[in-house]
């Protein structure tokens, strides 16, 4: 049970969720937070359903698993909430998600990266924005449908990959820090599959059982990123070179590309060898796409800053430390030693995060793995330990594992 409000132990861990305490239930109108807002209710606890509308187009509706928070998920989180005897409301969050996640991706795309607005708005929106409201108005925790684990560590409360793997996102959880996760309610994590979940939805008479899980990012819902940029970014055309700097092409716009593309190059001429280019880098500043061979696509190193710790991790990050660092929600984690180092000023590039006074540098261990591949800055690294979530970063510079051959 929760130890009082304003004991030591309550301070340290104020939830165990075994005894009856206020819980907001972040519903998206999708089965997952559908099923976890029923179990915190058949727990016991005093539960409050909200829906987030993001979208400054209220009006939109949903298509097959196509973008979420539209009106159709609205609506079908308030029928959950009526059927599990909850009050409920719609919060317009509109205004911030705009700023803060909308606003954001396109300014990374500027900057020539690739960012993961989901982890974004998980950041700013439903575990900053929204559980800052939930403690203000004195709930307890936040209840999501996240399939992640909690548990009680030596240092506090730690986030912990879901009892299964193949369902596990504790990699767009990566952000939270200690104090959020001490509010935090994932009563999916030990659940072993999807499955499961959707036949206890339908046990439960929740008509959106088999409702599609969402796919594409919310405010993009056709899919076409592109063509999104291109309506929020000026399309500069500039050249295209090989890693040398010699110009072998023109691009219309550097936002159209991404590291790891082969198609619609369009280059002159091509390599010595016969073999295709893909896109290797993005030059903000000089507006270049840097093209090259597959095996420069192999990193063996990543750095970068806007770094985030879940809590203490037990030992001191500026020593290096053995982990598994994991690129993308559904990569494979691969065996890394990592260190947090001071940025020199004097050696500082375009490529280092602005203002930052630190950052993580990961080795990927090739005696034990395969080099990270498609890697591109804007990314996000999150730092395994075992199961156990220490950190998180955004990628910022990406070397690759096998030196660049000089041109002769």
């Amino acid at each position: 049970a929760p130890a009082p409000r304003g004991s030591a132990e309550g301070e340290r861990n104020p939830l165990r969720y075994t005894a009856r305490v206020k819980i907001l239930a972040a519903m998206s109108g999708g089965v997952d937070s559908a099923v976890a807002a029923a179990r915190a209710v058949e727990a016991g606890h005093e539960v409050v359903g909200v829906h987030l509308a993001l979208s400054r187009m209220p009006g939109t509706v949903r298509t097959g698993s196509r973008g979420c928070c539209t009106i159709e998920d609205a609506m079908d989180a308030r029928r959950v909430a009526n059927l599990i005897d909850i009050p409920f409301y719609v919060w317009d969050f509109s205004e911030r998600f705009k700023e803060e996640v909308v606003d954001d991706f396109v300014a990374e795309y500027a900057a020539g990266r690739t960012p993961n607005p989901c982890l974004r708005c998980n950041e700013k929106i439903k575990f900053e924005a929204l559980l800052d409201k939930a403690i203000a108005l004195g709930f307890d925790a936040v209840a999501t449908g996240h399939y992640a684990t909690l548990v009680d560590g030596p240092h506090g409360r730690e986030l912990h990959r879901a009892s299964a793997w193949a369902k596990d996102q504790s990699y767009v959880l990566g952000v939270l820090t200690a104090e959020q996760i001490a509010h935090c309610y994932f009563p999916l994590g030990d659940t072993p599959s999807k499955e499961l979940v959707r036949e206890e939805a339908e046990r439960r008479g929740l008509q959106i059982a088999r409702k599609p899980d969402s796919h594409d990012i919310c405010f993009i819902p056709d899919g076409d990123t592109r063509g999104w940029l291109s309506e929020h970014l000026d399309r500069t055309p500039g050249d295209i070179v090989d890693e040398a700097g010699e110009v072998l092409g023109r691009h219309d716009g550097a936002h159209g590309y991404t590291v790891g593309q082969r198609r619609g190059l369009q280059l002159g001429r091509p390599a010595a060898d016969g073999n295709p280019r893909y896109v290797l880098s993005i030059r903000p500043v000089s507006n270049q796409v840097v093209v090259g061979s597959k095996d420069r696509l192999a990193i063996g190193r990543i750095a970068g800053g806007r770094i985030s710790w879940t809590g203490d991790p037990g030992f001191d990050p500026e020593t290096p430390f053995s982990c598994e660092v994991q690129i993308r929600a559904h990569a494979d984690p691969v065996p890394a030693t990592a260190r947090l180092v001071p940025i020199d000023e004097a050696e500082r590039t375009e490529q280092h995060r602005a203002g930052a006074s630190h950052e993580l540098v990961v080795d990927v261990d090739l005696d034990r793995t395969e080099p990270l591949s498609g890697v591109a800055p804007g990314q996000s690294a999150v730092l395994y330990l075992g199961t156990r979530v220490l950190g998180q970063f955004t990628i910022d510079r990406a070397e690759a594992a096998s030196p660049a051959v000089p041109r002769s």
